[in-house]
């Protein structure tokens, strides 16, 4: 290894930490979202991640996702269980110029937000033991499997040349497309699409929108490793796609409504942000902009296909995460260049030619796929163990009393009413 530089160490964990601050963000973000009766529900499922992926990740996550590759790219073996070896070089990462713990660390919070982001698929319906016993085998047979293929430079997909900034796919295909899974085999909420369930507080989750956007910047910015270009373009490409994202779904919304709506300029911002996730480091200022008004604009769409199609997920991680997290993996292979990062490659626009363009399409089908796919087997199985879903009067009191025995407010009705 190099030589540790403090200011690197210094920046990659305070980045960590505004990663972790994203977890709560999103809880308030989602407990805004939902009827009051259910607010305690979803911030729970959220902050149960938090436990629950870190010692999973400590005990023997880390080591699956970036310990030496155990054969064909599929998984990292057990060197790196219970974080030991911490003064080893990272398997594929000689060149760091952070302490290895750092690095484990700084990855921690991104298995944990993204456990979380689930959550929102599944809102207003779910038991809290199958949700706690559904999010620990889903981490070690999904987010674990993905993370190893593409984030460590041993798996298959790194390996043949797909780049992913900070989790394009990991985090955003992934969450998205498991929610899509997960509320599948949930089934719908009662009364829905007939009944509107409408945020019970606005401004509650227009506060998590602005954790979520503080803490972005470590997840964008802190994935460069160090203090460096990479990590000041990475910033200034955050903001700049969330702006973008902010306005175009404001626009789409005006054209379509003849309203635009605070809900959908938090959400607009956070399908940006979603966009540039994997483009960060690799991508200039320009086009950073047009793919968070891409983003913002299509996810707009793409959330009212859940009408159309009549899938559930309740809170749009698919609409928002998923299909934000396709746009900036595909739009990565056209936009990508070396001027802004020599680890990177050059894409379709900057004289790479269809190679890389190819490679991030096969990496957003392929974990797509998986996503979904195992998400639903892992709900199925639960489902048949424990049970995933309370019982129709449960969900008519709501969570917050029936699974916590808790009420979000003092004024909480305790008969099920918004």
């Amino acid at each position: 290894m190099r030589t540790i530089n403090t200011g690197d160490t210094a920046w990659v964990l305070a980045s960590a930490a505004l990663v972790l601050f994203m977890t709560p963000g999103l809880a308030l973000f989602y407990g805004g979202l939902v009827r009051a009766k259910n607010v305690l529900g979803v911030m729970m499922q959220c902050f149960f991640c938090i436990g629950a992926v870190t010692v999973i990740w400590v005990m023997f996550g880390y080591s699956l996702a970036f310990g030496h590759d155990a054969g064909g790219g599929l998984i990292g073996d057990l060197g790196l269980a219970g974080m030991t070896n911490a003064h080893h070089a990272v398997p594929g990462f000689p060149h760091l110029t952070i302490p290895p713990l750092a690095f484990g660390i700084f990855q921690m919070m991104f298995a944990i937000i993204t456990a979380a982001l689930i959550a929102g698929g599944g809102a207003d319906r779910m038991k809290f033991t199958g949700f706690a016993l559904f999010i620990i085998v889903w981490t070690v047979l999904v987010y674990l499997p993905i993370a190893h293929w593409v984030f460590s430079p041993e798996g298959w997909l790194a390996r043949r040349g797909v780049i992913d900034f900070a989790g394009g796919t990991v985090v955003e295909i992934n969450s998205g497309f498991s929610a899509l899974g997960l509320a599948l085999v949930l089934g719908r909420r009662r009364g829905w699409p007939r009944e509107a369930m409408v945020p019970h507080s606005v401004p509650l989750g227009l506060v998590g929108v602005g954790i979520l956007w503080f803490g972005w910047f470590g997840f964008n910015a802190g994935s460069a490793g160090a203090a460096n270009g990479v990590a000041t373009q990475a910033f200034l490409n955050t903001q700049v796609a969330a702006a973008a994202g902010l306005l175009g779904w404001l626009a789409v919304e005006k054209a379509t409504t003849r309203f635009a709506t605070t809900v959908g300029a938090g959400s607009g911002a956070i399908a940006g942000m979603v966009a540039i996730t994997p483009c960060a480091g690799f991508v200039g200022t320009m086009p950073s902009f047009l793919i968070g008004a891409l983003a913002g604009a299509l996810c707009a769409g793409a959330v009212k296909l859940k009408f159309r199609w009549r899938y559930d997920d309740s809170l749009d991680v698919l609409g928002v995460h998923g299909v934000g997290g396709v746009i900036g993996t595909v739009l990565l292979g056209v936009f990508a260049t070396t001027s802004v990062n020599a680890a990177g490659a050059n894409g379709l626009a900057s004289g790479g030619g269809w190679h890389l363009l190819g490679e991030q399409v096969l990496a957003t089908v392929v974990c797509a796929a998986f996503a979904c796919g195992m998400t639903a087997l892992v709900a199925k199985v639960v489902d048949k163990a424990v049970g995933l879903r309370v019982s129709p009067d449960d969900e008519n009191l709501g969570l917050d009393e029936s699974q916590h025995a808790e009420n979000a407010y003092a004024t909480a009705s305790t008969s099920g009413h918004r």
